[in-house]
């Protein structure tokens, strides 16, 4: 007996040892990461710029022996994840500053090692504008604006310069997140920007449930397959820091401005990722562009408005009261348009001289032609024509649809616009101007729509781009929403600038139609001196209300 008690203890004992061999296969050694180092690099060091050359900008690069990812922890409120161990950092506090940075280096089962030094930059980086506009110098508050399309939307992030600043795979149609019980919370946000003690501040109130992308579903441990909304607590304010945008965008087609939230901060829908890039921004629009985190392959877009979500309704205007199909060759309707003539610069140091001679404006196969010549006319070196429905056919409020393709070449200015019928008695710009469209042929690509008004005259509109690589090749539709509360500008479509209208603006009267193709001036810029003729084509004109 004792020898088979013996035989038992033997056998259990070589169990124990044959368990705790096969739990070491499976685990493995759990090492916490050593010999953690990190170097840094800050941008622009001379002898004589010893801190930087202004831009605050810092590379870093972390090493440690047994690291699976690090991460970044500052003194100035942010922290960024950095899997390889490679960070760029903008920082952005004006002056030369010291700055505490930790480095956790993440190891198997969650354990860490961690270093910490400081960091002395110089930052002269600096956009009161942007801040303005953001807080309205105080505090402001911003929704999606979901009855755009492509508020929410995603495009490539690549380094191809004509790609990467627009959603070119997938833009949200309107209130398309509206649609689904499982994504409508994306239209509860509300974003507030604040100045307190000088210090911008963002706060994001999503009512307790925040839009999850797919691949972040395991910080809520979600188990939806797509996107979707889970209860997930956002509040709490933070800070957030102004710095040079550093981007594949084009600077044409940004602000130049990104923001950085601290403590994990994010705009409303979970994509991992707390920096976004301002491409553009008004007092009451704003669109912001995000590298999506763990996939630096994809950017994503979002727009936001000063204006709650809501729905379409009366400003939605489908009743067609005027129009021009331009199917009579030769002069335009005279019951339907009269021309401006002469030329002295019209306020802008335009270079042509306004004519009706059929060289310069006519009606051909269906199509309105308005044609700028090099040649001597008055004492002009060139001719154009510049067609009004003045005391003939003004309107207040409704939709303008204009189908039009451009002219191209250097120092053209077409324009598709409004102004206030009550001009001779309330002088520019108290009159007010809607700018349905406006491109210069030195800027090729981008569709300009505007607003001046008194404080917003000359340069300083309120004013939207959009990008487009076909204006002057092709048909396209430009059009205006115009109401009492909003104007809403278009192209094929697709909106990219709105104006939230009120009672104290003078776009609340009635206004009518000008259709121009002006030379050089202070927007059309130096003309090619190779240049000597080019034509802005009109499909037709129409308004309704």
């Amino acid at each position: 007996m004792k020898k088979i008690n013996r035989l038992l203890l033997l056998f259990t004992a070589l169990l124990l040892v044959i368990s705790c061999q096969n739990d070491n296969s499976v685990f493995g050694d759990i090492n916490a990461p050593s010999g953690l180092e990190v170097t840094k690099i800050i941008q622009g060091v001379t002898a004589e710029t010893p801190d930087g050359d202004g831009s605050g900008i810092v590379n870093f690069k972390a090493t440690a022996k047994n690291a699976i990812s690090y991460k970044y922890i500052f003194s100035d409120g942010t922290s960024s994840v950095a899997p390889s161990g490679e960070l760029k950092k903008a920082f952005n506090q004006v002056g030369i500053n010291t700055y505490s940075v930790t480095v956790l280096a993440n190891g198997k089962a969650g354990i860490t090692s961690s270093i910490t030094f400081e960091v002395t930059v110089f930052s002269n980086f600096s956009d009161p504008v942007t801040l303005e506009k953001l807080t309205g110098g105080t505090s402001k508050k911003w929704y999606w604006a979901a009855s755009e399309l492509g508020h929410l939307g995603v495009g490539q992030n690549d380094g191809d310069v004509t790609k990467n600043f627009y959603a070119n795979y997938y833009q949200a149609g309107a209130f398309e997140k509206a649609a689904s019980p499982s994504s409508s919370c994306l239209y509860d946000n509300e974003l507030t920007f604040s100045i307190e003690a000088g210090i911008l501040k963002f706060q994001l109130d999503n009512k307790g449930h925040t839009f999850f992308n797919k691949d972040f579903k395991s910080v809520v441990n979600g188990a939806a397959l797509d996107d979707n909304c889970y209860d997930f607590d956002s509040t709490g304010k933070k800070t957030v820091l102004l710095s040079a945008a550093d981007s594949f965008v084009p600077k044409t087609e940004s602000v130049g401005t990104q923001m950085t939230f601290s403590d994990n901060g994010f705009m409303g829908y979970y994509i991992g990722q707390s920096t976004y890039e301002i491409l553009s921004i008004t007092e009451n629009r704003m669109t912001v562009r995000a590298v999506m985190g763990g996939n630096p392959a994809l950017a994503w877009y979002h727009t936001f408005s000063t204006s709650p979500p809501i729905p379409a309704g009366n400003d939605d205007y489908t009743n067609l009261v005027w129009s021009d199909e331009f199917e009579v060759d030769g002069a335009p309707n005279p019951a339907k348009w009269t021309y401006n003539t002469g030329g002295t610069g019209w306020g802008n140091n335009e270079a042509q001289n306004y004519t009706s001679n059929p060289t310069n404006v006519k009606v051909a196969n269906g199509i309105l032609k308005i044609t700028a010549i090099k040649e001597t006319s008055g004492a002009s070196n060139y001719s154009s024509a510049r067609i009004v429905t003045d005391n003939l056919y003004s309107f207040k409020y409704g939709k303008v649809e204009i189908r039009a393709k451009l002219p191209s070449g250097a120092g053209t200015w077409p324009a598709i616009w409004m102004l206030g019928q009550n001009y001779p008695t309330n002088i520019w710009p108290a009159c007010g101007e809607i700018d349905i469209m406006e491109h210069v042929g030195i800027d090729q690509n981008t569709i300009h729509g505007s607003l001046h008004y008194p404080g917003h005259s000359g340069g300083n509109p309120s004013t939207g781009t959009t990008f487009n690589s076909t204006v002057t090749s092709e048909f396209h539709n430009y059009s205006v929403v115009w109401g009492p509360t909003s104007i809403k500008f278009y192209v094929d479509n697709i909106v990219y600038h709105s104006f939230a209208n009120n009672v104290s603006t003078p776009f609340n009267a009635n206004f009518f139609l000008i259709l121009n193709l002006a030379m050089g001036g202070n927007f059309g810029g130096a003309i090619d001196p190779n240049f000597t003729q080019a034509t802005m084509e009109v499909e037709y004109v129409r308004v309704y209300q």
